[in-house]
């Protein structure tokens, strides 16, 4: 038998009694057609334990997922690519291609493709995020079982399928779903280089990081840290050698990270959508500058990025207080309270006094300690994370579930220790008596007064937590491991338990991305009821549109993406974005807008006249052409619709009963209740 790691084979024999691994054997030939069955080096119940871990979680990810409210920029994107390979490569809003998304199109690409597959559907907009948080969870439970053992790897796995902003951001349509799995791949394949000491096994990790490079940029490479840092203290080779292997791995990550920009920027930007965010059309200002240094307050000295929005999305945000996380100041406890804290914080605490304690446990071990090596790894991944989550001038909730791998891996660690060494120190067995009651009482205080949480939840959780006190206070004195088993047991389960009924409570309520858990009622009306309600009328417009409409390249043309995408959604048809996202890039340029209005390309637009922009194509375009109607939006704000072309009278469909005006009533009056991404558009 090989020792695992270039640990002595007696330490490693010792290591796998105690964690429950089994003596490595022959695989199976027809193993892998009995997937249900473990590994021959894993103990009988783990791929079964695991497998019902990813059924729960896959059942939590896709419960009602076709009315579930999407993100309409980005679903606006998915169903344009999804229908035209040029959008689909370029990461196009429109179905025209004008105007490209404001960040890589990386996890919009699956999308598409879902949606290529199985048509414009809710669902299959929402599918691959619910394959990747599955994947997530089977993905996480190997990486921390190769460092701790099997019932390390399971408990992370759990802990990672209870987390409420799992869930929440594998129930919607965000690019994090696909980030935070490629992310963990990344780490899966470091766990086994510091096991073998492989190269190609560490390439692999910057080839990972390299593909979670193009779903949220700059953020990928924040976990490369971490790997490289447990890879340089832990890995077998000498130290030469783990240089070497780190900047290879290193180089891959960055050229695999920079080679879809370096393609768009090759292809001339008359045949290509403009990249939105920027003032000189450029994906690399797009990337390191809208995307990066001004999410960290530095503003570019030369003006090559968009800043802020048209005044109407500043008075949504204003008019919708309760929608958003802006008010939320930085300061170091920004996701330990609040909103933030009931999303990923209930077991953040507990992470961090288990990888401290590990680290102190484990400080005279052998350089290629796995337990230190798992926490190097995690913890340098939850320190980096966290610091530029807590800091950043800028922050949407569903970026905290990039943080819970880490923690459900550093608490699974953590754990794993303090059992291995349960008969050696008393400082572990005196640590874990005194977090369980902490993390309980903590998890508690999260919980919103009024929040309509069911009444048995505290007293259980209670209950949970003095029952293991009480078991493990008698296991001590007794030396009992059977009745130590049961106390770490109901403690786990009191550290884990609001959490996970938590998660349960998003998923009741049909909450997603850009929801919170217990948020107040105007939040929820305006994450998900408002949404909802625009999407059920979105079916009988685009019927509408089509039926009566049918031959207009361009129905309207509105101020912002924002305005326009929802409607590219529920249609896909052309609704021209003037300005992209945020209404103040220069595409299209006055002439392009004249000359498609001269030439009978475009009649009709809608532009936002309280508060009123102050751009020179809305003000040519509140002198040139005549008003329409004005219709109200969101409280102190209004829409007015234009009719750019004087000598052609309206399209009247015949015999509509007013069919056409009341679908686009209580489409309007379904938006004014705010959907997501336009009232969390970036100040």
């Amino acid at each position: 038998m090989t020792a695992p790691s270039a640990l002595p084979l007696d330490h490693a024999l010792e290591e796998g009694a105690e964690t429950g691994w089994a003596r490595p054997g022959p695989r199976d030939r027809g193993s892998r057609l009995v997937f249900w069955r473990s590994p021959l080096d894993q103990p009988g119940w783990s791929r079964p334990a695991l497998l019902a871990v990813a059924a729960l979680a896959a059942i939590a990810y896709s419960w009602g997922i076709g009315n579930q409210p999407m993100e309409p920029f980005y679903a606006a994107a998915a169903r344009s690519m999804g229908t035209n390979w040029k959008d689909f490569f370029f990461g196009a809003v429109d179905p025209a291609g004008t105007v490209s998304l404001d960040k890589l199109p990386g996890a919009i690409w699956l999308q598409a493709l879902s949606v290529r597959a199985f048509g414009f559907h809710y669902w299959a907009v929402a599918l691959p995020q619910v394959i990747a948080g599955v994947l997530t969870v089977l993905v996480l439970y190997r990486a921390v079982r190769r460092l701790a053992g099997p019932k390390a790897g399971l408990l992370a796995a759990v802990s990672l399928a209870a987390s409420p902003a799992t869930a929440l951001v594998n129930r919607g349509n965000v690019s994090d779903s696909l980030l935070v799995l490629l992310t963990v791949l990344a780490a899966d394949a470091t766990s086994r280089a510091l096991t073998t000491g492989r190269l190609r096994t560490l390439v692999l990790a910057g080839c990972w990081v390299g593909l979670a490079f193009q779903t949220k940029m700059m953020q990928a490479w924040l976990v490369l840290p971490a790997l490289f840092l447990a890879y340089m203290v832990a890995a077998p080779p000498n130290l030469r050698r783990r240089l070497g292997h780190v900047a290879l791995a290193g180089l891959f990550a960055a050229a695999i990270s920079l080679s879809w920009m370096s393609l768009v920027t090759a292809v001339p930007a008359h045949d290509r959508p403009y990249v939105d965010g920027t003032t000189d059309d450029s994906v690399y200002t797009q990337v390191f500058v809208y995307n990066g240094s001004t999410r960290l307050g530095i503003r570019d000295g030369d003006g090559t990025v968009v800043h802020g929005g048209q005044p109407f999305l500043d008075a949504i945000r204003e008019a919708t207080p309760d929608v958003g996380m802006f008010r939320i100041a930085a300061s170091p406890t920004r996701l330990l309270a609040g909103p933030l804290g009931r999303d990923d914080g209930w077991l953040l605490p507990a992470a961090l006094v288990a990888g401290i304690g590990v680290l102190v446990a484990r400080r005279r071990a052998p350089r290629q300690d796995r337990a230190r090596a798992a926490v190097i790894l995690w913890g340098t991944w939850l320190v980096v994370l966290t610091g530029l989550f807590s800091f950043g001038t800028f922050i949407n909730s569903y970026y905290t579930a990039a943080l819970v791998p880490a923690v459900a891996a550093l608490c699974a660690t953590g754990l794993a220790v303090g059992w291995r060494s349960r008969s050696t120190s008393s400082a572990l067995r005196g640590l874990f008596l005194v977090l369980v009651p902490l993390s309980a009482a903590y998890a508690i205080w999260l919980i919103p007064p009024g929040s309509g949480v069911h009444w048995w939840l505290v007293p259980m959780t209670v209950f949970a937590a003095v029952a293991a006190e009480t078991v493990l206070t008698l296991g001590s004195h007794r030396s009992s491991p059977t009745i130590l088993a049961v106390g770490v047991s109901l403690g786990v389960a009191s550290i884990l338990l609001v959490s996970a009924i938590t998660t349960g409570v998003v998923v009741g309520d049909g909450l997603g991305s850009f929801s919170t858990p217990y948020q107040s009622a105007a939040a929820t009306a305006g994450t998900t009821i408002g949404p909802e309600r625009f999407q059920a009328h979105g079916g009988a417009y685009a019927a509408y549109i089509d039926r009566y409409f049918p031959g207009i390249s361009i129905l309207a043309a509105y101020d912002t993406a924002a305005l326009a995408s929802p409607f590219i959604m529920i249609t896909g048809r052309e609704y021209l974005p003037i300005g992209g996202y945020g209404g103040n890039n220069p595409s299209p340029t006055m002439a392009r807008l004249q000359h498609l209005v001269a030439a009978g390309q475009l009649h009709e637009l809608v532009i936002p006249v309280r508060p009123a922009g102050s751009d020179p194509r809305l003000a040519w375009v509140r002198a040139h052409c005549e008003v329409r109607r004005t219709v109200p939006y969101v409280a102190r704000v209004e829409l007015r619709y234009y009719w750019c072309s004087p000598g052609l009278e309206p399209p009247r469909p015949p015999d509509t009963g007013g069919v056409g005006r009341s679908l686009e009533k209580a489409l309007t009056e379904a938006k004014s209740s705010t959907t997501p991404h336009v009232t969390t558009v970036e100040p």
